[in-house]
């Protein structure tokens, strides 16, 4: 980023810093050393994204961050108040499904499928001597081969994953977001400048973090409560037992139905307080809530634990109603939040008009007209559903090798494999007519490329590399057709799936027996590969974690996905990985307001990639004096390309040009070839005053006698390297100097 192998660390720490070149450490004090140029520093935070090797338990989170993601996408909305504390309301309810349905499907692999099927089958204890201790079947038989034993002993599982989840929230939670930004005075809640990225308190959820955080591990917690406690009670009401027992037992079972309503009362009771920094706490809440549903799981494993001679496991536990139970809900949430979004789209979407002046219109760029959230909601559904069966399926297949010892797994998961081919199907008839748009494209581009570089040598080979990387390049900006269409694919198949496993009863092979051979092949072909395809994701899964705890290069990878994915505050989801702008953004912030404040210098604040997304968002937290003082030079930027389409809410056009009215100047520089930055494309006279005209890419077309080997094709990469890149930060400097004061004589010149 220096250009110089001597670099220092001038601020910051390990994780996050802000370095010089050695030569520039002293910059302030030496003034007439640095009068002719800038002295630039860089602020590196990718050790946020892909540091030490338990970045590769982030994986387990990956529903729980895609649905965070949703709650972001909301359409831009003005004096909507009500509908967007609803939108906010129903994400957050979808991750609490998320939370119960990860704690559900580890209850189902230990409780049901190991402590009480095949713990309880003699033939299926003869292939895994381990479980023998909990046989019943043996001479032997201990005190652990009760079925309420067995189960209070397999639920040490599900609430050691319950009990991770909240280690790493709590871990990351006092990491992130303790970062406190810079003080300012409280706002209204009116988003008068088109984002709330600007807001006082927007990068601080300590709170609303600490009071989900509390809310998803008692939910947790609560659920294998029930897990282990419905079949006892269940027993106890059937069988005629003990008077005493079955009171304690429906005493327990309405204690979780009360605890389950405080964790939705705690859900449902409020959202994100941006206009302000929120230094509450809810300390009482945040200690008790956990600790009362701990105490309620140890009340019901000694109930599930007490003697009961004549109960016998037999079939399986009554996981149908609890994944068909949570699937439903989930699907009603998606759809409800999809009215939600399409309201919001539709009424108030700020536009900018010429001038600057914003009016009412549909904004056309935003992502699937207003219904990116429900569908990366639905995807997320559908990413923890499959992560629950792809566990429970290979556990099940581990467990009974010859698949007659035991009943299996839950009818409807077996189901919702069988849905993956269908899928898959469409998928398949997706990427080929991508693939002929995309072939299409390169044709016209090949025409595009010979007549930008007129005089050069013709080579149809490099003609076509730079055309087809152009036209791959322009795959990303059919990002939401593919999104829409496997989310509504997806919401088609699930509603299938919990059909036909709520109406027959029976695995898709075992309902289509007395139907026509192809129907019945259909669906046996469709089962069988459904558990192959699920079985190999979940291989495949916990071989790129174990992978990215040993290598670095890997783990710089999953970094990669996480820029986009945890540049958001959890705000529907604590169980996410943290947001590491929660950290980086108050970082700049600070820095530049400091520096400008004791020197009274300028900066020309450059980012690439998502550093331009965190440039903008601290450039939004500055007071406007300081504001103004600032320029900006983005490049490969995918803030309108990936964030003004996705998230309209806060990097809309009236977002982006209100960040343009604001700073003192800002240059967008963009290539053809890259597949995540773009222009800004803000309207009117604004639109070329950002955005620079397409760099070339590559330099030269063939060998020259400025580039004698040939140019590569750069992409998204190497900026610096373009002339551009330097005529356009001197053009910033320079634009600066008429308006913005030049620093105090005694300090040195300085751009960022």
């Amino acid at each position: 980023m220096l250009n110089d192998p001597r670099t220092v660390r001038i601020t910051g720490d390990a994780t996050a810093a802000v370095f010089r070149r050695a030569d520039d450490t002293d910059a302030e004090e030496r003034p007439g050393d640095h009068s002719g140029g800038p002295v630039r520093e860089a602020y590196v935070w990718c050790n946020l994204t892909s540091g030490n090797g338990a970045r590769a338990l982030w994986l387990l989170l990956l529903p729980f961050m895609v649905v965070n993601l949703a709650h972001w996408m909301r359409p831009a909305a003005h004096g909507r108040g009500r509908a967007v504390r609803l939108y906010g309301l129903l994400v957050r309810l979808a991750g609490l499904t998320l939370t119960v349905l990860l704690v559900a499907a580890a209850c189902e692999v230990a409780l049901d499928l190991a402590a009480w099927q095949c713990a309880g089958t003699r033939a299926c204890v003869r292939n895994h001597s381990w479980l023998g201790f909990l046989s019943p079947d043996r001479p032997d038989a201990g005190w652990w081969s009760q079925p309420g034993r067995r189960l209070a002993l397999a639920c040490l599982v599900p609430a050691a994953l319950t009990t991770l989840l909240w280690y790493l929230s709590h871990r990351t939670w006092s990491e992130y977001e303790s970062q406190q930004p810079m003080a300012r005075a409280a706002e209204h809640d009116d988003e008068t400048d088109g984002t709330g990225l600007g807001r006082p308190g927007f990068w601080y959820g300590r709170r609303l973090v600490a009071r989900l955080r509390a809310a998803h591990t008692a939910a947790g917690f609560l659920t294998v409560a029930a897990a282990v406690g419905s079949s006892a009670a269940r027993y106890d009401r059937a069988r005629g037992g003990s008077a005493l027992l079955e009171t304690m037992g429906g005493l327990l079972n309405a204690t979780l139905v009360v605890g389950g309503a405080v964790v939705l009362w705690v859900v449902c009771r409020r959202g994100r307080s941006e206009n302000r920094i929120d230094h509450g706490r809810d300390r009482m809440l945040v200690r008790r809530l956990p600790l009362g549903s701990v105490a309620l799981l140890a009340l019901t494993l000694v109930y599930a634990g007490w003697s009961r001679p004549r109960w016998h496991s037999t079939g399986r536990l009554p996981g149908d109603a609890t994944f068909g139970g949570l699937t439903l809900v989930q699907g009603l949430l998606v759809m409800a939040l999809g009215v939600v979004a399409r309201a919001l789209y539709r009424t108030n979407t700020q536009v900018p008009g010429p001038g600057g002046a914003t009016g009412s219109a549909l904004d056309t760029r935003t992502a699937m007209r207003g219904f990116a959230g429900p569908a990366v909601a639905m995807l997320a559904c559908a990413l923890g559903g499959v992560m629950s069966g792809g566990v429970s399926q290979r556990v099940a297949d581990w467990l009974d090798g010859t698949r007659h010892s035991i009943p299996g797994p839950p009818v409807l998961l077996t189901w919702q494999a069988s849905a993956i081919p269908p899928l898959l199907l469409v998928l398949l008839a997706l990427t080929g007519w991508l693939a002929r748009r995309t072939w299409q494209l390169r044709r016209r581009e090949t025409t595009a490329v010979e007549r930008e570089y007129l005089g050069a040598a013709k080579d149809s080979a490099r003609t076509r590399r730079i055309a087809s990387t152009r036209a791959m390049a322009a795959l990303t900006d059919r990002a939401p057709l593919m999104v829409g269409v496997i989310s509504a694919v997806t919401l088609l198949l699930g509603a299938c799936a919990l059909a036909g496993a709520f109406a027959t009863g029976d695995a898709p092979s075992e309902a289509a027996r007395g139907a026509n051979g192809f129907v019945h092949g259909a669906a046996e072909t469709a089962q069988a590969l459904g558990s192959w395809l699920i079985g190999l994701g979940f291989i495949l899964f916990v071989t790129w974690g174990r992978r990215a705890y040993k290598d670095p290069a890997a783990r710089r990878t999953i970094g990669i996905l996480w820029d986009v994915g945890t540049f958001w505050p959890r705000a529907a989801h604590p169980f996410a990985p943290p947001c590491y702008a929660e950290r980086a953004v108050p970082d700049l912030t600070w820095r530049m307001a400091t520096w400008t404040r004791a020197t009274g210098g300028r900066l020309v604040l450059s980012g690439h990639s998502q550093g331009s997304v965190l440039a903008a968002a601290a450039a939004w937290q500055l007071k406007p004096s300081v504001r103004k003082r600032v320029a900006l030079l983005t490049y490969g930027s995918p803030l309108e390309r990936l964030y003004g389409r996705w998230f309209p809410a806060h990097f809309g056009p009236a977002a982006l040009a209100s960040l343009h009215r604001e700073v003192a100047c800002w240059r967008n520089l963009y290539r053809r070839t890259d597949p995540i930055g773009g222009p800004v494309r803000l309207p009117g006279d604004c639109g070329p005053e950002v955005d620079h005209e397409p760099l070339k890419d590559p330099l030269a077309y063939g060998r020259t006698e400025r580039q004698p080997l040939p140019a590569p094709v750069l992409g998204h990469s190497d900026y610096q390297a373009d002339p551009a890149f330097a005529d356009e930060r001197e053009l910033l400097l320079a634009r600066l100097l008429p308006e913005v004061p030049g620093q105090r004589p005694r300090e040195g010149a300085q751009g960022v």
